[in-house]
């Protein structure tokens, strides 16, 4: 008796698969589902495709199962069950970009039975809308360090305190931006260590060795620091150390890291794209910005106000942004749907 499968086939573990796990160690706990695929951190063992096409063709009290899909393969399995084996389920697909789809997502999208967005301007390029819900994040598992100082220590950098920008490193993410900044920001503030921290596909390597080189070439090495991928659990145990993130992309559809740095009591400076504008509550959280070098600046050498934003960042963070908010918007679409074919 299944009411909910949550599909996840993404082998990498991407700010999909981080916003997917929060979500569903929620609806773990809220109906009768299975997670299909590939793990995810925290959550139920995953069961296969095969598996997930069984239990949906038994909904119990549910007229169908719901299957929640957030990747074009996703919907493309979702859309073979449903109309070509013809099992009792409906789909449900969630989307952050803010950006046209092409084609084939396009017609993908408007084949779904329920659309949620992340944001109003996702929203905005998507058909068939049924609801905004934006991503929330998990406040228990992400939360602030008793004392800052001393977890920067227990991380083994070196430095006083720690700055991040964290996602894949590529010019979309603004990789570059970063430490261009981090060139101008670190001479002046010598108890400071930065960290670029994410991994560069193949397609990337030149690129990011171009970085090094610029690093190298500063005589920083030794203060900004590539330390490549970490895994979930662990990024989690360091984000509460540092006194700052940096996201500085070209695009970001929606953008987890600074709502989970605020989560953990870490305030922001950040381009004005993804959800950035709403996560900063007016300033008070985060700093949108163009002017990366002057924010920062202005943020570490004021203890004061660092402290404030701080406490704001992780008050807006469990006020606006939690996973269970997350979790009942989303629960109000599939009620939607279940409820319309009674």
């Amino acid at each position: 008796m299944t009411e909910l499968i949550v599909t996840n086939f993404n082998r990498n573990f991407t700010g999909v698969s981080a916003t997917a796990a929060g979500v569903v160690r929620v609806q773990a706990e809220r109906y009768d589902m299975a997670l299909s695929d590939v793990a995810l951190p925290g959550c139920p063992a995953p069961v296969s495709r095969a598996e997930a096409r069984r239990l949906s063709r038994s909904p119990g009290a549910r007229p169908f199962t719901i299957w929640h899909v957030r990747r074009n393969s996703e919907m493309r399995a979702a859309l073979w069950a449903r109309d070509v084996l013809r099992l009792p389920i409906r789909i449900v697909f969630t989307s952050a970009a803010q950006r046209r789809h092409s084609a084939l997502p396009r017609w993908l999208i408007s084949r779904m039975d329920a659309v949620i967005a992340t944001t109003d301007a996702a929203g905005e390029l998507i058909p068939h809308l049924h609801a905004v819900v934006p991503h929330g994040v998990d406040c228990d598992r992400f939360a602030p360090a008793r004392e800052r100082a001393a977890a920067w220590r227990a991380t083994g950098y070196p430095g006083a305190r720690g700055i991040a920008t964290i996602g894949r490193i590529r010019p979309e993410k603004g990789t570059d931006r970063f430490v261009a900044t981090m060139l101008e920001v670190l001479p002046h503030h010598p108890d400071l260590t930065a960290l670029v921290i994410g991994r560069a596909a193949k397609a990337d390597t030149a690129f990011l060795d171009r970085l090094k080189a610029q690093v190298a070439g500063a005589g920083l090495a030794g203060r900004l620091l590539f330390v490549g991928e970490i895994a979930p659990g662990d990024l989690r145990g360091l984000l509460p150390a540092l006194s700052l993130i940096v996201q500085l992309p070209r695009y970001e559809g929606y953008g987890m890291v600074p709502l989970e740095g605020m989560a953990c009591g870490v305030p922001f400076v950040a381009a004005d794209a993804g959800h950035y504008a709403e996560f900063s509550a007016q300033g008070r959280a985060g700093i949108v910005t163009g002017d990366a070098v002057g924010a920062i600046s202005g943020l570490l050498d004021d203890p004061a106000r660092h402290a404030a934003m701080a406490r704001a960042a992780r008050e807006v963070a469990t006020g606006h942004y939690s996973v269970a908010r997350e979790a009942d918007g989303i629960g109000a679409v599939y009620e939607a749907l279940w409820s319309g074919c009674r």
